[in-house]
């Protein structure tokens, strides 16, 4: 007898079997200060190595900042739709545990550098 998935990996009911290929992550304020702190680390650094080629320095701050910004401060997730011009206070609360340790750690480099 035949499986009742299809390729796609939808049964013939129409749900899923599977979540093959997707990356849950649920994003926190630990996994926001991680991605800032990575962020507040890393970038400088680059910023050094980089500052002659804008398009290469474009790059890096879409791996370095955008990229774990988007993965584990915003996150990919459905979001529940609050209403109009409510604020979203776990997002506020994760986007200012990411700029917070981003703003440390970068301090905190540039001072043991210096």
């Amino acid at each position: 007898m035949a499986s009742p998935a299809r390729s796609n990996g939808a049964l013939d009911d129409g749900t899923r079997t599977s979540t093959r290929g997707h990356v849950k992550i649920k994003p926190t304020p630990l996994t926001a200060a991680a991605a800032g702190a990575f962020a507040g680390i890393v970038m400088p650094v680059l910023w050094r190595w980089l500052a002659a080629d804008s398009m290469l320095l474009v790059a890096a701050f879409l791996v370095v900042v955008a990229a774990p910004a988007h993965a584990f401060v915003v996150g990919g997730g459905q979001r529940q739709i609050s209403s109009e011009g409510a604020v979203d206070v776990a997002l506020f609360k994760r986007v200012a545990a990411w700029l917070f340790a981003a703003l440390v750690t970068a301090a905190v480099s540039q001072a043991v550098a210096a």
